[in-house]
């Protein structure tokens, strides 16, 4: 009788041992539905948006729950494009390893999950901030959703290009949750990110142009060819820079700003002019690496030098 007692008290133990185990798994799954790199840019944006802004008093637990639910709004935008694009992950290196693919989640529980954190975030956004804040993350997971992921991705080579929009927003909401407001100060900061997207996506599909023609994806590389996707990258980067000096010749943003974005922008110009004049194969998709890799980097260094400037 004790013993078995004993074993059904281990065979309890393991039970429940293993439904922690799958629970642990199923929310690590969910938090890779969202992104959590894109996530990592939109907060980090938002909070430089939020920290420039002229507010004369803050509650910062309000300001950290609102910022939370931009994360959980931008989490919930990365969760439905999963979901949409759940025929598309599965055939592509890049994305194979996301959880619908893997068969860690469904793609019916990710429609769900992306829905329910989309009207979760917008209603905590009001109700710790404005209206004017709420308005605008409901727009960028709505931009993201139904104009890039359903509309353009599949359709023209410039999704990117107008997809970036949505990808642009966080600065503009940070800024709104401090103030109520939008003025052209995170409009700026808004056009730099807008800008940038083009050269950073055409530079992953230039090495990944395999992935998005056996998806069919619209690229520009794979629609225009290597050429003009590397004329284009230049033509960006080119563009870039007098929107990244701008907040220095605006007077918003001081000397150190101008010491950071001048340089950064300067060498990105230089990489993408290296692109465009290589004719080897091999360079131009170790240099197009380089462009990626060296962008992610551009972006949080000129939003870095922002607070930098702004509290020095």
């Amino acid at each position: 009788m004790i013993i078995k007692t004993g074993f059904q008290l281990l065979n309890t133990n393991t039970k429940t041992r293993e439904l922690k185990f799958d629970a642990i798994h199923y929310v690590k799954a969910l938090f890779e539905l969202m992104k959590p790199r894109v996530m990592s840019l939109a907060i980090f944006t938002c909070v430089v948006g939020f920290f420039i802004a002229p507010f004369k008093s803050v509650d910062y637990l309000n300001a950290i729950l609102s910022i939370t639910a931009v994360a959980l709004g931008s989490g919930a935008a990365g969760s439905l494009n999963c979901w949409y694009e759940a025929d598309v992950d599965k055939v592509m290196s890049r994305t194979c390893l996301r959880p619908i693919p893997t068969g860690k989640l469904t793609e019916k529980e990710a429609l769900i999950f992306g829905i329910i954190s989309s009207f979760v975030s917008v209603g905590a956004l009001y109700y710790f901030s404005n209206l004017v804040a709420a308005s605008l993350l409901a727009l960028t997971i709505l931009f993201y959703v139904f104009v890039y992921t359903i509309w353009l991705k599949r359709k023209t080579p410039q999704n990117i290009v107008i997809g970036g929009a949505a990808g642009a927003l966080p600065p503009v909401i940070g800024w709104a949750i401090a103030t109520g407001s939008v003025s052209v100060e995170p409009i700026v900061l808004f056009l730099i990110i807008f800008v940038w997207t083009p050269s950073h996506f055409w530079a992953l599909s230039l090495f990944k142009s395999e992935d998005y023609k056996k998806a069919n994806i619209p690229m520009l590389p794979v629609t225009s060819g290597v050429e003009t996707t590397k004329k284009n990258i230049f033509a960006y980067s080119i563009l870039l820079f007098p929107v990244a000096i701008a907040p220095y010749y605006m007077e918003f943003l001081g000397l150190i700003y101008l010491l950071f974005s001048l340089p950064l922008s300067a060498y990105y110009i230089f990489i993408c002019f290296r692109l465009l004049k290589t004719k080897n194969k091999e360079s131009e998709k170790n240099i197009s690496k380089q462009i990626f890799a060296f962008s992610i980097l551009y972006l949080f260094a000129i939003f870095i030098s922002i607070l930098v400037d702004k509290f020095a």
